[in-house]
């Protein structure tokens, strides 16, 4: 065994929390050395979720608007899309993003262990490599940072050629003509509008009795006609009983009777941290029933040398929040101050897409809260007219007597984008934080981000009437 002494710090996994960890560690000269399972970095972010799901979504988007173009419309025919070809322009986008990781690591000095890693005590990690060698590091502390794989209940049998989770159905073989999606959360929701967008049938069963139903009521109802409009079949307050699968295809069977039938299933009903056989025990750590660890606002575990960061730690469960849980958390290690995950701007890529910061109407009634709302319609605005992408809506939610900036609430073209806009200024302190900025500030024209000066104007118009 090679025995290395003298880490400051040792992480692993490479996904966003643990990558972004390990660049801030080795900016603050800790000597960090970082355990990676697969054989190339980036994590499941870029090789199962955040990555190949959203080129997906782009390549399917850009099929769409082909055919909402009537100089362009015939020239790709969304049915005659093969799923194979869209996995394998994906894996062009994964290719690229691990060389860039990669990068990173080399220049910023720190050094890698590709191999499973295991927690042997609070300050020694064994890594078993591909190479059949087994390396054991001397530390600290040590990070968890091993993200997240899809729940799997016991009685679904995933090995099945047609029974598919959020990883595996990036190995599908074949293009479904019907397909069921099982669990209508942020990832059930963007596939079954990736899988609409080509034309296939979907059926989307749904646990709770709305799509979303943490989003902005107005925002969610949105959502589900237009997912219906497309032609999905949305089931809401539905649960499984049994699920059947043959050569033919697969039956879902519901507990209110139904039988629900199609070619293949991708079940997308939750996420388990993977804590797995890492070694938790043997330092008197252990997780939740969803493989999760419970940290303090250092994020630290019951170990004091243990840290734990990103999924396995439960909310917000986004890459973009595991990147500064990363960072914030390496930092304190480091000595710095303490520093804490807030507002973090929702993303759900649907086509269109949503995005959201802040407090909702529903949260902002209950609260009893003075607010009102200025609206602008994606299809009033000149941009939204010129790409053809008209579908859509920017909803900002403002205090009546103070005017500051509550919450941001957008579906529709360039969502995710445009919502930092607000975000920026709700993060201004007293006074700085006022719907009239939107008034005052000169946006270009004609931009979607001009829809926060229609909304504003708006949201004026209606309280001084």
């Amino acid at each position: 065994m090679d025995i290395s002494a003298g880490w400051d710090l040792v992480v692993i996994g490479s996904g966003p929390a643990g990558e972004a960890a390990a660049m801030q560690a080795a900016k603050k000269d800790l000597k960090v050395a970082i355990v990676e399972d697969q054989s190339t970095l980036g994590g499941n972010c870029t090789h199962w979720g955040t990555i190949p799901s959203k080129a997906l979504r782009h390549q399917v988007r850009q099929v769409i608007r082909t055919q909402r173009n009537p100089l362009l419309r015939g020239i790709i025919k969304p049915r005659e899309i093969r799923w194979q070809d869209l996995i394998a322009r994906t894996q062009e986008v994964i290719d690229s993003q691990v060389q860039v990781r990669t990068d990173f690591y080399v220049r910023n000095r720190v050094t890698v262990f590709t191999g499973r890693g295991e927690i042997l005590s609070p300050q020694e990690v064994r890594v078993d490599d591909h190479a059949g060698r087994q390396h054991l590091l001397k530390t600290r502390n040590i990070l968890v940072a091993t993200g997240s794989r899809p729940y799997h209940p016991d009685d679904v049998d995933f090995s099945h050629p047609r029974i598919y989770d959020s990883d595996s159905i990036l190995t599908m073989d074949h293009t479904p003509r019907h397909i069921l999606i099982y669990g209508a959360g942020v990832i059930g929701s963007e596939y079954a509008c990736i899988f609409t967008g080509l034309g296939i049938r979907v059926d989307l069963v749904n646990s709770r009795e709305h799509l979303l139903d943490f989003l902005d009521t107005e925002i969610s109802d949105a959502l589900s006609y237009h997912l219906r409009e497309q032609g999905c079949t949305i089931r809401q307050g539905e649960h499984y009983k049994r699920v059947t699968a043959d050569e033919e295809g697969v039956t879902l069977e519901l507990e209110s009777g139904k039988k629900l039938r199609a070619d293949a299933l991708l079940w997308c009903n939750g996420r388990s941290g993977n804590t797995q056989k890492i070694g938790l025990e043997n330092v008197g750590v252990e997780a939740n029933s969803r493989g999760q660890l419970k940290v303090n606002e250092r994020y630290q575990t019951e170990a004091d040398t243990l840290y734990a960061v990103g999924d396995v730690v439960g909310w917000p469960s986004l890459a973009s929040a595991s990147y500064d849980q990363g960072r914030f958390c390496a930092a304190a290690i480091a000595g710095d101050e303490v520093r804490q995950v807030t507002d973090v701007p929702t993303g759900i890529y649907t086509i269109p897409g949503i995005s959201s910061v802040g407090r909702t109407e529903q949260e902002l009634t209950e609260a009893k809260v003075p607010y009102d709302v200025g609206q602008a319609f994606f299809k009033n605005l000149a941009r939204a007219q010129i790409t053809g992408e008209r579908v859509g809506m920017l909803k900002i939610l403002f205090h009546r007597e103070t005017l500051a900036v509550l919450g941001i609430h957008c579906f529709g073209y360039q969502a995710m984008e445009i919502v930092h806009v607000g975000q920026a200024i709700m993060r201004q302190p007293g006074e700085n934080n006022t719907l009239e900025y939107f008034i005052d500030t000169t946006f270009n024209y004609p931009t979607m981000a001009e829809a926060y000066r229609v909304a504003a104007i708006n949201g004026l118009n209606r309280i001084k009437r």
